[in-house]
């Protein structure tokens, strides 16, 4: 019997590449993990319709994510959550990162200074994501979730990023992104919104006056790096009824404090500077 010839080599991996360089697999499973993350509970037949995936292979992922405790799964209800996994992986993030450390007692002080709830979000492409928040103990009052999203141009901390950018990348964001309307006041116009960008950086602060959710309001300004590039914001929020008159542009000056006071407790500095 002869001896079959072993190939020579090394084995082809089991998983399909693309011809971008990624992996198919890898682009799904983490596919599916954010669109768990970006839902309260989700059921199998929902996430496969928003991802377009095949029943089958999403719950191979999903099974495969809770395995490693990623997402969770409740038996009585029949849906998928994020799990512990990420949250530890999340946790990993907020600690290395020394804007999220140092700006945890800053948010602390600006939510007593101002008596609103204050707000810590980094960039994510033409979002801000939400890192940290101290809720204000006024019974009205605004809330968004560590983790969630808002699009740039509707969002105080995130318009305060977008003024602080070089004028070449502000035009790239024109030039490649939609500026959506989410209530009546939001600045769906190019024209619209590069004025008021104009005016924050004059004044240091942005306003975002229910942009948008209706009622309520914003005041954000920019954190910066090392190299003097924005990285974060900071913000207050709430009804917009408390963001009238001569109290805005006070907070407004409070919230450039808190930003500058956070950039350069973490190293970085302020391009005028």
């Amino acid at each position: 019997m002869q001896n079959q010839r072993r190939p020579r080599g090394r084995p082809k991996s089991q998983f399909k590449e693309s011809s971008a360089g990624t992996m198919q697999s890898l682009d799904r499973a983490l596919s599916v993990l954010t669109a768990v993350a970006g839902t309260d509970r989700s059921s199998l037949t929902d996430l496969a319709q928003t991802l377009d995936i095949p029943t089958a292979t999403t719950h191979r992922i999903l099974t495969t994510l809770q395995k490693h405790g990623y997402v969770g799964f409740d038996e009585e209800r029949q849906e998928w959550m994020i799990g512990i996994g990420a949250y530890r992986a999340g946790a990993t993030y907020l600690k290395r990162n020394s804007v999220i450390e140092v700006g945890q007692p800053v948010l602390r002080r600006l939510m007593r200074e101002t008596g609103e709830t204050a707000n810590l979000a980094v960039p994510d492409g033409a979002h801000v994501v939400f890192v940290g928040q101290v809720e204000t103990e006024n019974p009205i009052r605004a809330f968004f979730p560590p983790g969630s999203r808002a699009k740039m141009h509707a969002s105080g901390t995130g318009k305060a990023i977008l003024a602080a950018w070089p004028e070449d990348r502000l035009q790239r964001f024109f030039r490649d992104e939609d500026l959506p309307r989410h209530t009546d006041h939001t600045l769906s116009d190019r024209a619209a919104l590069e004025a008021d960008l104009g005016q924050t950086r004059v004044r240091g602060w942005s306003y975002d006056h229910a942009e948008r959710y209706d009622g309520m309001s914003c005041i954000g300004a920019a954190i910066y790096d090392q190299s003097g590039q924005p990285c974060a914001g900071v913000s207050v929020s709430g009804p917009s009824d408390r963001f009238t008159g001569d109290r805005t542009g006070a907070i407004g000056k409070v919230v450039r404090a808190a930003a500058d006071e956070i950039t350069r407790a973490s190293g970085g500095r302020h391009p005028a500077a």
